[in-house]
């Protein structure tokens, strides 16, 4: 079960990367079913594949700035508009 400081560094994330990238969108914040104890934070993603990449990257960054901070493992995933959900 995500606690309080997992789903605000997970909203951290996606406020971070949304200031940089106006198009992403938040689907939702899940915990990973893939991952034990892994977060996955699903957003929308552009269609340039460029840009996609540059979402990845500094999201990989971010994350592992969470990582080595508070111990969370929190990373975006792609999700479709026909899955959102209130995040």
């Amino acid at each position: 079960m995500m606690d309080f400081k997992e789903r605000e560094l997970s909203h951290k994330l996606f406020d971070t990367l949304k200031q940089q990238f106006q198009e992403l969108e938040l689907i939702e914040i899940v915990e990973s079913p893939v991952y034990r104890d892994s977060i996955w934070v699903r957003l929308i993603m552009p269609a340039d594949e460029d840009r996609e990449i540059e979402i990845r990257k500094m999201a990989s960054e971010l994350s592992t700035d969470i990582l080595l901070e508070y111990g969370y493992d929190i990373g975006i995933t792609s999700a479709n508009r026909s899955e959102k959900i209130a995040a």
